[in-house]
């Protein structure tokens, strides 16, 4: 399949290993890594900046072979999970950009389009994430409120 809104039709990505069992020279304990989760996202990290953090500081290989359970499932188990799904967050981000650089250059069309591209995706995406219940079925994106939930 191809991409949303460009015309390429690349799904270059990396693998992941075919067993699902721990590496044998990965020595961290899946208790350690869940505390390690924890204390990570006490600070503010991301899920994503979480795994990335414990891939390339703590050699965690994958946090779902060594725990047996993915990184959000941890922080939605102690109550720290974000409330916004991380790229529904992250498109929101992004639009909020496009609409403070629109502010400044009005006659910038690009930009425009390209706002209403981002704006499409993040409708896409919150009809999903209500349907998977990760959303409320009342919230709604509204680019005037859009500010305070990335800030």
């Amino acid at each position: 399949m191809g991409r949303m809104h460009t015309p390429g039709k690349g799904i270059a990505r990396s693998s992941l290993p075919y067993r699902r069992s721990a590496p044998s020279w990965s020595k961290v304990d899946g208790d350690q890594v869940k505390e390690e989760i924890v204390k990570l996202a006490k600070k503010g990290l991301t899920p994503s900046q979480i795994g990335v953090t414990l891939r390339d500081s703590h050699g965690v290989p994958q946090v779902k072979a060594v725990t047996g359970s993915k990184i959000l499932r941890v922080l939605k188990s102690t109550g720290l999970a974000p409330a916004l799904p991380e790229d529904l967050y992250h498109l929101i981000k992004k639009a909020v950009n496009i609409r403070r650089h629109m502010e400044k250059n009005r006659k910038d069309l690009d930009s425009k389009f390209r706002l209403i591209l981002v704006e499409s995706r993040i409708h896409r995406l919150a009809r999903y994430y209500k349907l998977a219940k990760a959303l409320p079925t009342t919230w709604k994106y509204e680019a005037a409120t859009a500010s305070a939930l990335v800030a």
